[in-house]
C-alpha cells in the first residue's frame, strides 16, 4: 500500500536544485510521490526554457523563485512532458510570458479534460491546497520531434507514446548527453501505466537507451545514470508476467494485486499503482489497442481498496 498517512505537520526536504551540466538545472521535489515531480530548466544568455511546471499554485511560484536565483533571464519557453496535472497545474503562471510546448495530444487532452480537472484533483488528493489554478494547455504543438534552442544549445523534444500516458515527450540534449525524461522515468518510485501502455512504455524505454544518454533527469525521484532504465523495465515485465499469470488463473488484476509479492518493487513509493498497472496489463492482453481507454475509475477505487481506503498519500 502506499507509504504510511505522515502527520500534517511533517516536513518534507526542501526542493533541490541539482546542475547536472553547465547550464542544465533539475528540480528535485522530494520524495518524489504523488505530485511531487522534478521539473528541470535550461539557463542560456538570453533566455530560460523550462520543462514542467509544478502540481500547485505555491510550488510553481517556488520553482519560478528558484530559476531567478540561477538566471536574471525570462523564461520564455515552457514544454509539457505530458498532460498530467502535476506536470501542467502550474502553467498558467507562465503563460504571461512564455509559449507553452506540448506535443498535439497533450493539448487535447488538456483542453479535453479542463471543466473537470480542478475538482477531480480535489476529490482526489483532499488535503492539498491548490491554489488558484487555472487550467492552461500548450499552445504551440507538434507530431513527432522538436529542436528547441537555449543559445546555441539544442533540445530535441521526442514523442514516445503510448507508454506513461498518450501525450509523453522526452527532451533530449545530445551535446550534454542528458535527457530530461518526464514521466518515463520514475527513481525510485512506482511507475503508472494505466493512462498509457505497459508495452508501449518497454518500447519508449528503448527509444531513450538508443539515445546513449549518461544523465537522466527522471520525472519523479533522484537524478541518475541510464542504469535507471533497467530498473523501470524490470518493473514493466513484473507487471506483464503477473497480468498473465492472473488472467490465466482467472483472477481479477485487484485479486493478482492483492497476492502479489512486490519483492525488491515494495520499497518504491506508491505501490498502490501495481492495480492501475495490471489492469493495463490486462487490457493489452486482452489485444487492446496500446493506450486504449479503459475504466479508469475502477481502477482508482480499486487502488483506493488496495490501499486499505485510505486516500492516496499525497503531500504536494
Amino acid at each position: 500500500m502506499s507509504t504510511e498517512q505522515i502527520p500534517a505537520d511533517a516536513q518534507l526536504p526542501a526542493p533541490e536544485i541539482v546542475e547536472v551540466s553547465d547550464g542544465i538545472f533539475a528540480y528535485i521535489q522530494h520524495d518524489g510521490s504523488w505530485c511531487l515531480n522534478n521539473p528541470a530548466f535550461v539557463a542560456a544568455a538570453d533566455q530560460v526554457i523550462a520543462i514542467d511546471a509544478c502540481a500547485t499554485e505555491r510550488r510553481t511560484r517556488l520553482f519560478q523563485e528558484a530559476i531567478a536565483h540561477i538566471s536574471e533571464q525570462p523564461v520564455r519557453t515552457l514544454v509539457n512532458t505530458h498532460a498530467h496535472l502535476d506536470h501542467t497545474f502550474g502553467n498558467y503562471l507562465f503563460s504571461e510570458d512564455a509559449v507553452i510546448v506540448g506535443h498535439a495530444n497533450c493539448r487535447a487532452e488538456i483542453l479535453h479534460d479542463a471543466p473537470e480537472l480542478p475538482a477531480r484533483a480535489r476529490q482526489m488528493f483532499p488535503s492539498v491546497d491548490w491554489g488558484d489554478v487555472e487550467v492552461v494547455a500548450p499552445s504551440l504543438t507538434f507530431e513527432e520531434r522538436l529542436s528547441l534552442y537555449a543559445g546555441r544549445l539544442e533540445l530535441q523534444l521526442i514523442y514516445v507514446s503510448p507508454a506513461h500516458t498518450n501525450t509523453d515527450v522526452i527532451v533530449w540534449l545530445p551535446e550534454r548527453k542528458v535527457v530530461i525524461a518526464g514521466d518515463i522515468v520514475f527513481h525510485k518510485g512506482t511507475p503508472f501505466a494505466l493512462m498509457g501502455s505497459v508495452a508501449g512504455w518497454l518500447d519508449a524505454l528503448e527509444r531513450v537507451r538508443a539515445l546513449g544518454a549518461e544523465t537522466i533527469i527522471p520525472g519523479h525521484g533522484p537524478v541518475a545514470g541510464p542504469e535507471v532504465l533497467d530498473d523501470v523495465a524490470d518493473y514493466l515485465r513484473f507487471v506483464q508476467q503477473a497480468a498473465q499469470a492472473g488472467a490465466e488463473a482467472g483472477a481479477t488484476p485487484l485479486e493478482v494485486a492483492r497476492d502479489l509479492d512486490l519483492g525488491r518493487f515494495a520499497e518504491w513509493t506508491d505501490s498502490e499503482r501495481i492495480v492501475g498497472n495490471l489492469h493495463r496489463a490486462y487490457s493489452e492482453l486482452r489485444n487492446e489497442p496500446r493506450g486504449a481507454n479503459i475504466d479508469t475509475a475502477t481502477a482508482f477505487a480499486q487502488m483506493l481498496d488496495y490501499n486499505g481506503g485510505q486516500p492516496l498519500r499525497c503531500l504536494a
